[in-house]
Parts: structure tokens; sequence; C-alpha cells
């Protein structure tokens, strides 16, 4: 009983959270390059117009610098304590706990805080809910 436990938390849960944060890194890209390149094919830069590229590279390092484990760790921990083997819950899970990026990265923002895009919001959910659906096939089935 206590080596099944052991293994469970020391192989299974660890590379679980493995396959979907690089399931949720490869389509936050893949989503994230095709939405970007769209934008500079409605609105191409102009050699003498930089900072509209500056504002690109601005809006990406500020979703970068906020990509946090936090949320999908606390998504993971109340599912493995709770033993819930839904995967209505680990994808809806993962949604939220994805979706909420966005706004955590304008949090420490002085003055109006703006919502972000729909765009946005579409793309951090729906690699949420790809990386909870992967959680939950290789460990959340057997929590």
């Amino acid at each position: 009983m206590f080596w099944k436990t052991a293994g469970r938390l020391l192989i299974v849960i660890p590379f679980a959270m493995l396959a979907a944060s690089l399931t949720v890194m490869f389509i936050l890209v893949t989503l994230g390059l095709e939405r970007i390149t769209a934008f500079l094919h409605a609105a191409p830069i102009e050699p003498d117009d930089p900072e509209q590229l500056f504002a690109i590279m601005d809006q990406s390092l500020m979703l970068i610098a906020s990509l946090t484990l936090i949320p999908a760790l606390l998504v993971v921990i109340v599912g493995e304590i709770a033993r819930i083997r839904s995967w209505i819950y680990y994808v809806t899970g993962g949604g939220l706990a994805l979706a909420a990026i966005p706004l955590l990265a304008r949090y420490g923002q002085s003055g109006t805080i703006t919502t972000p895009e729909a765009l946005v919001w579409q793309i951090f959910a729906t690699a949420g809910f790809a990386g909870g659906f992967i959680y939950w096939l290789l460990a959340g089935r057997n929590a």
C-alpha cells in the first residue's frame, strides 16, 4: 500500500503534470504564433514604427512572466485529495486555471485595469482544457 501511494506521488503525478504542461505550452505557442501572424498581416509593422513591435513584445513578456503552475497545482491537489476521477473536473479546472493567467498578468499594474481580449481568453482556455484532459488521461482517472 505504501509503495503504491509513494510511486503515485513521486512518479505518476509529476509525469502527468509535466506532460500536461508541455501540452499547454505547445498549444499556447502554436495558437499564439498563429494569432500574432494574423495580426501582423492585418496591420504590418512599418520599418520606421518600432513602437508597435515593442508593444507586441511588451504584451508577450507580460504573459510569459505571469505563466505559473500554481492554479493548475491547486486543481491537481484538490482532485487528488478528494479522489475526483471525473474528466469534466480536470478539463474544466485546467481551463479555468489557465484562463486566470491573463488576470494574474495584470495584477500588479497601476491605473485602470482592462480585461484581456476575448481572443486571449480563448487561447488560454483551449490550452488549459487540453492540459486538463492530458492530466486526467495519465493520472486523474486513477485518483
